[in-house]
């Protein structure tokens, strides 16, 4: 079906000809499968949209089907950035969580992108994994320092109803506790070797944010193709129905969410969105100029609260999310929608 999904991909992407981007990011599945589709794709995206000042073009992939060839067409292809999902690089770990690729694969992945050309190369790593300890997250991070890779994101295990692993939960999963542990000590460990956090779950060495992200996280605009992809748009969100085969019959009817978010919305959702930027935080000329003082004034008077209870600090100019708070950040944002 690879063929004609990339067929409804480019159909779909021709509704929003005359619309500008800085960035791309193929990947929320693995990218990595599609191949030799993937020049396919980025020619006919070319010949439609101008690609030419685009700032970053991310691709996500697995090690499992990470290949040579496929790393060297997507440089061909114009992409400048890839993140891997290595997870581990303890192979006991991976095969409890039922990842099909081994420690070396995820090595080597790593190792192949540098050699391609990749210079910005992102990795993503779980916390929280069953029978994870201390020393075995330590020998992930330091693989992906020796490695020199320039970006990890970190993500603490969730088990979602209906997987295989919600299934079977597994009798070795850390505690509460344990993960507090872990990921502080993920902190401390990136923090040592010039990784920055700069945003909640992501660290970088600077130069090397995800720039796609940071403008998720500034409440900017995007386009989102193919099937359950959400955009942001002309003041609006909407999102495609999670259905493939409906896609691939009609790929430009298939929205099924549409919601025209008024100022007041807007203006809390950003903030809680550039709250998750630790450095930069939630500047208040910005959001006064962006939004008007009348429509923020509420949501000011509520993080003011989350201020005086050191949920949130303040220095004159930004409101920022400390790194003490970031494991129970969740609630802290939530009370800024005053839902």
């Amino acid at each position: 079906m690879i063929p004609n999904y990339i067929d409804s991909l480019l159909k779909e992407a021709r509704k929003y000809l005359g619309v500008k981007f800085d960035t791309i990011y193929l990947g929320g599945g693995t990218a990595s499968l599609l191949n030799n589709n993937v020049p396919r794709l980025m020619n006919c995206l070319k010949i439609n949209f101008d690609l030419a000042s685009i700032l970053e073009a991310t691709i996500e992939a697995n090690p499992d089907s990470i290949t040579v060839n496929f790393l060297n067409m997507a440089i061909s292809s114009g992409f400048n950035r890839i993140s891997i999902g290595v997870q581990s690089f303890n192979d006991y770990e991976l095969e409890n969580v039922g990842r099909i690729h081994s420690s070396t694969q995820a090595i080597n992945a790593i190792k192949h992108a540098k050699k391609a050309g990749f210079k910005k190369i992102s990795a993503d790593l779980i916390l929280g994994l069953p029978g994870q300890t201390i020393e075995s997250l330590k020998r992930s991070i330091e693989v992906l320092i020796c490695l020199d890779v320039n970006h990890i994101s970190t993500y603490c295990l969730s088990i979602e109803e209906g997987t295989l692993l919600s299934k079977n939960i597994p009798t070795n999963l850390p505690t509460e506790e344990d993960q507090v542990k872990l990921y502080e000590y993920a902190q401390e460990m990136m923090y040592n070797n010039n990784l920055i956090q700069y945003e909640i779950s992501n660290f970088a060495k600077p130069g090397y944010e995800c720039l796609h992200n940071i403008n998720y996280w500034h409440g900017g605009e995007y386009i989102g193709l193919g099937p359950a992809a959400a955009s942001h748009l002309n003041g609006k969100r909407f999102k495609n129905k999670d259905d493939l085969f409906a896609y691939l019959t009609d790929p430009t009817g298939q929205i099924d969410e549409d919601e025209q978010l008024d100022l007041k919305r807007k203006a809390a959702e950003e903030i809680i969105l550039r709250l998750r930027l630790l450095k930069e935080g939630a500047n208040i000329k910005m959001l006064e100029e962006r939004f008007g003082y009348r429509n923020i004034k509420e949501i000011f008077t509520r993080i003011d609260k989350l201020v005086s209870i050191n949920s949130l600090t303040f220095d004159g100019v930004s409101y920022r999310l400390p790194k003490n708070k970031v494991l129970v950040s969740n609630p802290i944002l939530t009370d800024i929608l005053g839902d």
